[in-house]
């Protein structure tokens, strides 16, 4: 799957008795040194060369201004993924790009289906620190249960009309090896996995992980172009309401 500040300065205060200074030493000046004065060549700049200074300020400055707007914008509003991974065939495949929400779970909470894109816990010895991108299945305080191939939240069979299919059947969902079939989530903590059950390392492999370390919602595929749409989110409607 899928990182200055500076004060201004203000111009130096002068003080009346500085100007004082300065007119008497002009008063004190003899016609001599007004003469030397007044044959003294003065450096003027060019109206071309000020203008050439004003431009290139003005691009730096625009410069500047858009590379801050951009920062702003991935660290607090929207960033966009790679999908390197098989795990969300044929949901999400690989070489795409999505659009992740960081915004809108501050006041719309995270639900079970969405897509998120995750740091994978620290003990997962193949993460790296690669963001990983999976499905939420099982919310706070749910049971999720793995039966004949089947998901179970809370004792119900979930339809999962998203999971890769070959020759339009979708495979079954297996435990990891020697791995656990039921979990409790806790609070704070979200069961996921891959849209591609067999291909993705989830919540079966390494357990729950904690909300803290979601990045965001991924709503919207935007590359290739013609894959370009907003991810549908399933609704569960076998499950009672929370």
């Amino acid at each position: 799957m899928l990182e200055p500040s500076g004060a201004e300065a203000g111009p130096a205060d002068t003080h009346p008795a500085d100007a004082a200074v300065t007119d008497a030493a002009a008063t004190d000046a003899t016609p001599a040194d007004a003469a030397a004065t007044d044959a003294a060549p003065v450096a003027v700049a060019s109206p071309a060369r000020r203008s050439r200074r004003a431009g290139l300020l003005e691009i730096v400055e625009t410069l500047v201004l858009t590379v801050v707007i951009f920062l702003g914008i991935q660290a607090f509003i929207a960033q966009p993924y790679k999908v390197e991974q098989l795990s969300m065939e044929n949901t999400l495949q690989p070489e795409q790009f999505v659009l992740v929400d960081k915004l809108t779970p501050r006041w719309a909470p995270y639900e079970r289906g969405d897509i998120v894109v995750f740091n994978p816990p620290e003990t997962w010895a193949n993460a790296g620190r690669v963001p990983f991108i999976k499905r939420v299945i099982g919310m706070p305080g749910d049971r999720v249960e793995i039966r004949d191939g089947k998901v179970l939240v809370n004792d119900v069979a979930i339809d999962e009309p998203y999971l890769f299919a070959e020759n339009g059947r979708a495979e079954p969902t297996e435990p990891s090896p020697d791995g656990a079939v039921t979990w409790l989530v806790p609070h704070g903590d979200f069961f996921v996995m891959g849209d591609h059950r067999q291909a993705s390392a989830d919540s079966r492999a390494y357990g729950t992980i904690a909300i803290s370390d979601v990045i965001g919602r991924a709503w919207l595929r935007y590359w290739p172009l013609d894959t370009f749409g907003v991810l549908p989110a399933p609704t569960y409607a076998e499950l009672p309401a929370p």
